[in-house]
């Protein structure tokens, strides 16, 4: 990994991001010695990230949904766990 001495990283920020997003990490020097240490930061593959709408069309919502009484809402489910 190559070495950037403060100085020359604080002038030179943009070209030195730039190596990283290709890569290749740096250190940042104080004084001789390293400080710092640059990587790219590592990102999910697309496919382990959540997806919205997955249940999409596996079960339905009655129209008046949101108009239900609680009895109704229940009514929905298993009505041998009773009410609550």
């Amino acid at each position: 990994m190559r070495s950037f001495d403060i100085e020359e990283a604080s002038t030179q920020l943009v070209q030195l991001v730039e190596r990283v997003r290709q890569g290749e990490g740096c250190f940042i020097t104080m004084a001789g010695k390293p400080v710092v240490r640059v990587t790219s930061i590592e990102r999910p593959e697309p496919e382990h990230l959540r997806r919205l709408g997955f249940l999409d069309g596996q079960f339905s919502v009655p129209e008046d949904f949101d108009r239900m009484s609680v009895w109704d809402t229940f009514s929905q489910f298993d009505s041998s766990q009773g009410i609550p």
